[in-house]
């Protein structure tokens, strides 16, 4: 794993920080040289941390003030809303959290996809189901995400919305992390592939509406087996 930069653990710390509300919302945060100070780092080093959590929208910078936490509805990184919600609620609620907003997305999508794809997009989404199904067979677990998440990166471009794409990028790399553990479990692995083969026949019928059930299942499946394989809920 790739060392850190300097810039990247003092921001990283300081984030954590305000994410356990050891920083309130709108209270100011230490000076640069009290920071500098206590990581042994460079004001330079210090100051490009700040930038780094203002380009967040985390923290503002005012003018022979200091810099302060902003309210969390101002942050635009998802990485950092992500941790504040893991610190505020339970991973369940994340997790389903996340589920609501991919079932937005993903659903249009594939309406949409359901009309617009290619021949190719089937082609590749079949490709994708199928590198599953070797990785469930070889417990892959690597290889069963990655085609995973490849399948829904293709019907996003199927669906020939290219906002989709840009908006839900930032989700995507959340999710490879969450995939990575709940596609240990065999089971969810085998609800997966049957799921996806759902929205690949629904798909290749042309079907919008069967297409946009499909996805819904597929999202009603995930949720169930986080209940039931991952937090124990269900």
């Amino acid at each position: 794993m790739a060392r850190k930069s300097l810039v990247a653990v003092v921001a990283d710390d300081l984030l954590d920080r305000i994410v356990r509300g050891v920083i309130g919302i709108d209270e100011g945060l230490p000076s640069e040289a009290e920071i500098g100070e206590e990581h042994d780092v460079s004001r330079m080093t210090v100051r490009e941390a700040m930038k780094t959590l203002q380009a967040q929208g985390v923290v503002r910078v005012e003018s022979g003030k200091g810099s302060f936490v902003n309210p969390a509805a101002q942050w635009t990184s998802l990485d950092a809303v992500l941790r504040l919600a893991g610190a505020d609620g339970t991973d369940l609620d994340v997790a389903e959290q996340l589920i609501q907003v991919r079932r937005m997305f993903e659903t249009g999508a594939a309406s949409l996809a359901a009309t617009r794809r290619t021949e190719a997009d089937l082609a590749d989404l079949a490709g994708c189901l199928e590198s599953m199904r070797h990785a469930h067979a070889g417990n892959d677990v690597s290889e069963f995400v990655t085609a995973d998440l490849a399948f829904h990166n293709t019907i996003l471009r199927a669906s020939g919305n290219v906002f989709l794409g840009v908006l839900f990028e930032p989700l995507t790399r959340v999710m490879a992390e969450r995939r990575t553990q709940t596609s240990r479990v065999v089971a969810i692995q085998e609800h997966a592939i049957h799921e996806h083969a759902g929205i690949l026949a629904a798909l290749s019928r042309g079907d919008a509406e069967a297409s946009r059930r499909a996805m819904d299942s597929h999202m009603d499946q995930t949720q169930a087996d986080i209940r039931t394989y991952i937090n124990g809920t269900g």
